[in-house]
């Protein structure tokens, strides 16, 4: 996967925040960069994928192909290899099934997660990362 792989999130949230953190952490060969789903950078990324009412979800961004929900989680899971890509064999899962599993765990992500007042803000160190 070429490091221009953006991964789209709910800056927001404590949940997804969590997770952005994770990925940088394993993702040691920088594969992914981040943009939260609330900036002006993440509605120009969106524009011609998807509805952008409707991007309230996970989204990767990988060369001209776009993954949502579980899909997009599971591919992140494969790209950051070693155990973690062994996640990917959840892929076998029928998509709907995945999905509304990932749909229940959104929908109540902030009444079990929390909510942040401002979008996540990276450290210095990881500000080249990141997509404004």
């Amino acid at each position: 996967m070429p490091p221009s792989s953006v991964i789209l999130f709910d800056g927001y949230c404590n949940l997804c925040s969590s997770w952005v953190r994770f990925i940088l952490k394993h993702d040691k060969q920088k594969h992914f960069r981040f943009c939260a789903l609330q900036s002006p950078a993440a509605q120009k990324l969106l524009r011609g994928y998807i509805p952008l009412q409707k991007n309230k979800t996970v989204v990767l961004l990988s060369g001209n192909k776009i993954f949502t929900k579980s899909t997009a989680a599971l591919t992140i899971f494969k790209k950051l290899g070693g155990f973690w890509a062994l996640l990917y064999t959840f892929i076998i899962v029928p998509r709907f099934i995945r999905d509304a599993v990932y749909d229940f765990i959104a929908k109540h992500r902030y009444q079990w997660f929390g909510k942040q007042n401002q979008c996540y803000i990276p450290s210095a160190e990881e500000q080249n990362r990141f997509i404004d």
